[in-house]
């Protein structure tokens, strides 16, 4: 094929084709496409051949380099951008170029590729206090968060030294996604440790943008200031409820339903208000519930019929409550039936936090099994291995621990068909923790 017939085929000018060709013009990122496509071969068919011509047959310009590296993350070649990094990483002055390229990766979701520029970026700057190396260990908290908690716990611990290097504005939302974490984990002490210091530090940024004169410049977090005050004091009332200290976490509801200290006017602010009084309102209910005073059950009930997005979380309380107190709901259960299976439940404030609602999930199924175990129905086994199957996805030993001794106290009611299941279970989780649970494994 001549370059004038391959340059109609390729879109490219036949100039410019030819002194590609015999080495006059460097191979643009643009034109590479276009030849490949020209060719009829898959996008990245030559991107290995790219990495060397654009360091060992052409001077290495950023013009090039970031569109490509952009391609490998789209197209999944982290080989290429490994190559790429540890030749630009001998420049330091790439260092800023390449965070910017690995922030703009992760505003678009290609996760995996901004993983490997943060983990280069952070490991050029190890020895530095840079506010660059902590928003790196940040976003690689936020990309390794998953159902895995023992991958969580690891993630939150690797990053938490970070967050004083943070801008102000930015650690209110590491301060939170941190919290909702270890909240997840059920490490009570360190949320209430956690939801302190974001409350310092929301209070303090919340005052400077009260008195400043030009409200637009001082910068918050992805959330009004308001969120974060409001928020912290949200979070340590649910520690104390999880620590079965019904009255002090129902002492602290005011701090985040009675909001006539808040200034900040925007549609979002107010949103959030009405959302924080909600959960007041919710809560005030609930831990009058925890704490045994069955009076508020049928108000309580009444008031979530109205509430559908609460209604999964006020379900887990109740037969929690149930259990604690041997009362009897199942009215209450039959009438919300259709809400017990796990899904997401949107707020105005968004989507819960995953983690949080999938270890709440694992948990109602366990405490459904009590609930039907203590009242002699032999469908609280089904709920049990339920626990078990949702608790090991998520890797959470306390609650798999809890369903094993649960199952083995009432083996004896279990069909052929949920012994049965019971031990391929039991052995998917032995096979997934060998070296981390080996009581587990003994039971198999």
């Amino acid at each position: 094929m001549s370059i004038n017939q391959f340059a109609i085929r390729s879109g490219i000018n036949s100039g410019t084709l030819s002194r590609i060709i015999n080495g006059h013009q460097p191979i643009a990122m643009s034109h590479l496409e276009l030849i490949t496509a020209g060719m009829g071969v898959r996008e990245d068919y030559f991107y290995s051949l790219y990495v060397d011509e654009c360091f060992y047959h052409s001077a290495p310009t950023w013009r090039r380099l970031r569109p490509f590296i952009v391609k490998c993350a789209e197209l999944g070649r982290m080989d290429c951008i490994e190559l790429l990094v540890h030749n630009l990483l001998d420049n330091l002055t790439y260092v800023p170029m390449l965070f910017e390229v690995a922030e703009g990766l992760f505003q678009q979701g290609y996760w995996p590729g901004a993983a490997l520029l943060y983990e280069n970026v952070s490991a050029s700057e190890k020895y530095q206090y840079s506010e660059r190396l902590a928003m790196c260990q940040y976003r690689l908290f936020q990309i390794a968060l998953g159902d895995d908690q023992s991958t969580n716990l690891r993630a939150a611990t690797l990053f938490e030294s970070y967050i004083p290097r943070l801008d102000e504005a930015d650690q209110l939302d590491a301060l939170k996604h941190l919290m909702d974490v270890y909240y997840s984990l059920q490490l009570w002490s360190k949320v209430n440790e956690l939801a302190l210091e974001l409350l310092r530090i929301a209070t303090i940024q919340y005052d400077l943008y009260c008195r400043s004169k030009h409200k637009e410049t001082v910068k918050s977090g992805e959330r009004p200031f308001c969120f974060y005050i409001l928020y912290a004091h949200l979070m340590r009332s649910n520690a104390y409820d999880e620590c079965g200290d019904y009255k002090a976490a129902l002492e602290l509801v005011p701090l985040y339903s009675d909001v006539n200290w808040i200034h900040e006017e925007s549609e979002e602010a107010k949103r959030t208000v009405a959302q924080f009084q909600e959960w007041g309102k919710a809560n005030t209910y609930l831990y009058r519930l925890l704490d045994g005073q069955s009076e508020v059950l049928a108000d309580y009930v009444n008031y979530i019929s109205t509430q559908q997005g609460e209604i999964f979380t006020a379900l887990f309380y109740i037969v929690k409550s149930a259990n604690l107190y041997n009362w009897n709901v199942d009215s209450i259960l039959e009438r919300f039936s259709d809400y017990m299976p796990y899904r997401i439940h949107l707020t105005e404030l968004g989507v819960y936090n995953q983690q949080i609602k999938a270890d709440q999930h694992a948990r109602f199924l366990v405490e459904l099994g009590v609930y039907y175990l203590r009242n002699k129905r032999s469908e609280g086994i089904g709920y049990i291995l339920e626990g078990l199957e949702s608790s090991s996805k998520l890797n959470n030993e306390s609650i798999i621990f809890k369903c094993v001794d649960l199952f083995e106290q009432n083996r004896h009611i279990a069909g052929e068909d949920e012994q049965r299941q019971y031990k391929i279970l039991i052995r998917e989780v032995r096979d997934a923790n060998e070296k981390k649970t080996p009581i587990i494994a003994s039971l198999v």
